[in-house]
């Protein structure tokens, strides 16, 4: 504990520094010279002129308080170089496109599946102009939007009718809202799922009016478990892709050919949620770890009445919710009122659209649609586009940065196939005296961002999720971030975060 000589000590040292502190705040500059300098006219063009005033005064505030509590002062670029960080943040947008090289394909936080360059097309062709989402220009009057990817799924999938949604789990609410409200669905046990964002099957089973019934337990559900459930207020069974899990070792579930062929003795329609969305599986030589995945088409060649599934994974277009089988039963969906509340808009359909046009191929798609590309990539093909990446950034980056090469793992994400291991080539790097949290964050903070994953203190990036032209990108990127932190490690003054 500090003695009273030394609490008047300190007492004495503050009084002596708060004149000085004080003194420092007659060099503060003024609102309008910060204005006036070249790096706040340039980022305020963004901005506007009300939103540059208020980032000075702020930057101002803020060098006010930090001189008062003894801190060097800032030179006028210093203080312009904040001022202009803060009014660039204003105008660069929120929902920004980022470099993925975290090898998670299907990255549910980084937007899931990048779309393909025709389905991008699309969009900006019909987002920016009038269009024909419920027009028949054949006569010249109402048409339907649900008719625009109606043909197209029918034909690659072979169901007699399909209907569109914005996600999935609004397409699971959908069928159960409508074909058993105040009835029962029986589920397995093991299937009754919790998905990313908090979607359970039983919430959604609750919301929808629907009533649960679960048979079998959590590891093992037989067909007379099933048909045991099976009374007069059953309305339908349900399958689930459990997706994101796996139950191994002592098991047992139940094939849907034999669970459609329960529902067919009982009058009773069987849903499938396959949820990822894989349509078909993938011909012979790429993607084969795909084929372990369930598809839309098997499901249907099963005999399932309806199945769902999202747009988003898979598929590798825009989220949402996919609903495909019998005629009748699509019908009585697409004719509820809760269709209006759950319907796609414009740009989606005009992805959707252009997405599914390449599966007319089987082998384009797996060539166009980015998320089939990238799965479909051989271990050969990786290593040899890491060793390049690598070069790049050592040339780059000189003795500044280590840069190393060493095999890895590539997840599918969405959900699909996490048991599945696909092999990569990674290159790793880290920066002397640096924290691998710094190098990071560092990459995150750039532009355009760059997202890796950190493993024993190396931040690993993964070719695998890099589309076309990413390389560059992220070279200068890395180029631009390890200056900033050398620069940082030097003592040399960074502008002030927004």
């Amino acid at each position: 504990m500090p003695s009273p000589h030394d609490r008047e000590t300190a007492s004495a040292t503050e009084a002596d520094r708060r004149p000085a502190a004080a003194s420092t705040l007659r060099t503060l500059p003024a609102v309008h010279r910060l204005l006036a300098h070249p790096a706040v006219q340039e980022a305020a063009r963004g901005a506007g002129a009300a939103w540059a005033a208020e980032s000075a005064r702020r930057v101002l505030d803020e060098e006010r308080r930090r001189r008062l509590e003894g801190a060097p002062p800032r030179a006028l670029d210093q203080l312009a170089a904040a001022t202009a960080a803060r009014v660039a943040a204003v105008a660069r947008p929120s929902l920004r496109r980022v470099i993925n090289a975290t090898g998670v394909v299907l990255h549910t936080n980084l937007g899931r599946a990048p779309l393909p360059a025709e389905a991008v097309a699309s969009v900006a062709e019909v987002a920016g102009a009038y269009s024909t989402l419920e027009y028949d220009l054949a006569t010249g009057g109402r048409g339907s939007r649900l008719d625009h990817v109606r043909s197209l799924l029918r034909r690659v999938t072979g169901a007699e009718d399909a209907l569109v949604v914005n996600n999935n789990a609004a397409a699971v609410y959908l069928v159960l809202a409508v074909l058993a409200a105040g009835r029962e669905v029986v589920v397995s046990r093991g299937q009754l799922v919790e998905i990313g964002g908090s979607f359970r099957i039983p919430e959604i089973l609750a919301a929808s009016g629907a009533r649960l019934v679960e048979v079998g337990t959590t590891n093992k559900t037989r067909l007379a478990d099933y048909e045991a459930a099976i009374g007069p207020e059953t309305a339908l069974l349900l399958r689930v892709h459990t997706s994101n899990y796996r139950i191994v070792g002592f098991t047992a579930s139940v094939p849907l050919e034999d669970l459609v062929a329960l529902g067919r003795r009982h009058g009773l329609p069987v849903v499938d949620d396959v949820g990822s969305g894989l349509l078909f599986p993938p011909p012979a030589g790429p993607g084969r770890p795909l084929a372990g995945e369930p598809s839309v088409q098997a499901s249907l060649a099963a005999g399932a009445d309806l199945v769902t599934f999202s747009g988003d994974k898979l598929l590798g277009g825009p989220q949402a919710g996919i609903i495909v089988g019998r005629a009748e039963l699509v019908a009585r969906l697409r004719r509820h009122p809760l269709m209006r509340a759950l319907r796609c808009d414009k740009l989606v359909l005009a992805a959707l659209e252009a997405t599914l046009r390449l599966y007319l191929d089987p082998a384009e798609a797996y060539r166009r649609v980015p998320v089939l590309a990238m799965l479909s990539r051989s271990p050969d093909e990786l290593a040899r586009v890491a060793r390049r990446l690598a070069a790049r950034l050592r040339r780059a980056l000189g003795p500044r940065a280590r840069v190393t090469v060493a095999p890895g793992d590539s997840q599918a994400g969405g959900g699909s196939l996490p048991e599945v291991p696909w092999p990569t080539t990674l290159v790793g790097l880290t920066v002397p005296g640096v924290a691998v949290a710094d190098l990071a964050a560092a990459l995150r903070q750039g532009e355009p961002p760059v997202i890796g994953r950190i493993h024993d203190d190396v931040l690993w990036l993964d070719p695998r999720t890099l589309l076309p032209g990413d390389d560059r990108e992220l070279v200068r990127a890395a180029a631009r971030a390890v200056d900033r932190l050398t620069d940082a490690a030097r003592g040399d003054p960074a502008p002030a975060a927004p």
